[in-house]
């Protein structure tokens, strides 16, 4: 056996490094000291951040915390789907907050798990009765019980708590990394240090073996994590580890955000992201209690800063004089090697598609579940590096594919940017998935039953994108399969059996709609209900 490794740096704070010092501190059982260097804090606007389920499988159940722990430290709120809104056709940018659901071009994607009679999807049973004329019903309304919920703002959970459906979390970042900072630091011993880093010093092997604070304070370790951000100090600026620009897979590569108070009282709390197709890319709304954030993500070769910023304050209302805005560029595209030497990059120092689905969380949790699973000696051993370099490189560029679908299979061609997005190349195996939907194949078909699926990691990252995940754009966006899988006309009864499932999710929707609190409801109950002594604190109702 090798020598273990006993001293870890972690170079950055935010979520991504606070979710690595918690997640490292619980998996390495106390047997190697932490230490998070962070430079001084900077101000920055809370515009909100929205996640995906296996957030608290994955991430808050492993560190011990239920979600009515932190919750409410985080401005919390939920996401039952992501609702894309005029990516079909064009639309005036109205905002999502319309309670009207017919008021708009849009369709949801769902979180929720498709039914499967007999085996095979229902979105299959779907694609046959409307390519026999048999039903108009959209997609994502006839098999998933979801749809009609949001509509109506309804909380995925009931007032005991018992959850009705599958559904992850909007909130305020920063808060998240303050709260995840006093677990590590309070609960694990993990040590933090606030400098900025001035020197970085490796080894004749590209090992590194300490950052140097301005200061002057020296911090050595065996193993390294760069949770720099988009610099990449480690990984890039140190190691000089290649970044592989994906621009030519998406455009987008700006955003300019804000926050927007809202009376949750009068209007209620969204239970879901909206995605708000624009002229040059998309809008983001993200509902915590007392406002949303929101963000224009945008392509700075169809719109420059200012009139991104014009379009999102006409968009909801405010005076872009006067409006608290955030600019951000980005970079789109992933290292070459995640890992390379002693040194993990994990979050926007390793790899970034853009906002669109909201993988931010998602592939740092994904990194570090497959950090753990590789974890090596001081002596790394390659073939742990190789694997999960291939893993993060298997995530990312599945991802990437998923969403430059998006954009490539939206009908909308009236702007340049919309028009631009059909130019560029998609990848063989984005291709493959297209052709597969359209020929009335499943596209990685997760197992039938919850429990399996979504208790089961190992599958959650292989196939995080489900067929329910494809079905739900493809046909959102308008695409219609050439055909549905035919041995569904070899078996009648089959047939019968899905005209069940299709009755029964009607049934819940009905059921659901009659019984389940509003979102404003469940989290006014949450957060306003006396609490024991580690209870979150109460979040406010309205913000500034």
């Amino acid at each position: 056996m090798g020598e273990p490794i006993r001293n870890i740096v972690i170079l950055g704070g935010g979520t991504a490094g606070w979710m690595a010092a918690s997640y490292l501190g619980k998996a390495l059982s106390g047997q190697a000291s932490i230490t998070v260097v962070e430079a001084p804090a900077i101000p920055r606007i809370g515009v909100g951040e929205a996640t995906v389920p296996n957030l608290q499988r994955v991430f808050f159940d492993y560190l011990g915390l239920p979600e009515e722990e932190w919750m409410g430290e985080c401005n919390a709120g939920f996401k039952m789907a992501v609702k894309f809104v005029n990516w079909r056709t064009p639309g005036p940018g109205e905002p999502a907050a319309r309670r009207d659901a017919g008021g708009s071009d849009h369709f949801y994607h769902p979180f929720g798990l498709l039914p499967a009679p007999d085996g095979v999807p229902l979105s299959h049973y779907w694609t046959r009765k409307r390519l026999a004329g048999t039903t108009g019903e959209p997609f994502d309304y006839a098999c998933f019980v979801e749809p009609p919920l949001m509509d109506a703002n309804r909380s995925p959970r009931f007032l005991d708590g018992t959850r009705c459906t599958n559904y992850a979390w909007h909130f305020d970042a920063a808060r998240v990394a303050a709260f995840l900072r006093g677990f590590a630091t309070g609960k694990q011993g993990v040590r933090h240090v606030e400098g900025t880093v001035s020197d970085v010093r490796a080894d004749a092997r590209g090992y590194i073996e300490s950052v140097t604070l301005e200061s002057g304070e020296v911090v050595g370790g065996d193993f390294f994590v760069d949770c720099s951000g988009l610099r990449g100090l480690l990984i890039n600026k140190k190691l000089g580890e290649p970044f592989i620009d994906m621009s030519d897979h998406l455009l987008n590569n700006s955003a300019v955000a804000t926050q927007v108070p809202h009376d949750d009282e009068t209007h209620g709390i969204e239970p879901y992201t909206s995605s708000i197709a624009m002229p040059a890319g998309w809008t983001w709304r993200i509902p915590m209690p007392g406002r949303f954030g929101s963000g224009y993500v945008y392509c700075d070769a169809f719109a420059d800063k200012d009139e991104a910023a014009r379009d999102l304050c006409r968009l909801w209302g405010l005076d872009p004089e006067k409006a608290a805005l955030n600019h951000i560029r980005f970079r789109v595209g992933r290292n070459r090697r995640a890992w390379v030497g002693n040194c993990v990059g994990i979050g926007l120092s390793s790899c970034f598609v853009e906002p669109l689905e909201s993988t931010g969380i998602y592939f740092i949790t994904a990194s570090l579940y497959q950090l753990v699973k590789h974890f090596p000696e001081r002596d790394v051993d390659p073939v742990l590096r190789d694997r999960f370099n291939r893993e993060i490189v298997d995530m990312f560029d599945d991802t990437r594919d998923f969403l430059q679908a998006h954009f490539s299979l939206s009908p909308r061609t009236d702007t340049p940017f919309w028009r631009a997005t059909k130019e560029l190349t998609l990848a063989d195996q984005i291709k493959e998935k297209i052709e597969m939907y359209r020929s009335g194949v499943p596209v990685n078909p997760p197992s039938t039953d919850e429990s399996t699926y979504y208790g089961n990691f190992e599958s959650e990252f292989r196939n995080f994108w489900t067929n329910g995940s494809y079905y739900s754009v493809f046909a959102g966006l308008g695409v219609r399969p050439r055909s549905s899988l035919p041995i569904i006309s070899y078996r009648p009864g089959s047939v019968v059996t899905a005209e069940r499932a299709f009755a029964d999710v009607k049934a819940r929707q009905r059921r659901l709609l009659s019984e389940l609190p509003s979102a404003y409801e469940y989290l006014s109950h949450l957060y306003d209900a006396d609490r024991p002594r580690h209870a979150p604190a109460k979040a406010p109702r309205r913000q500034a």
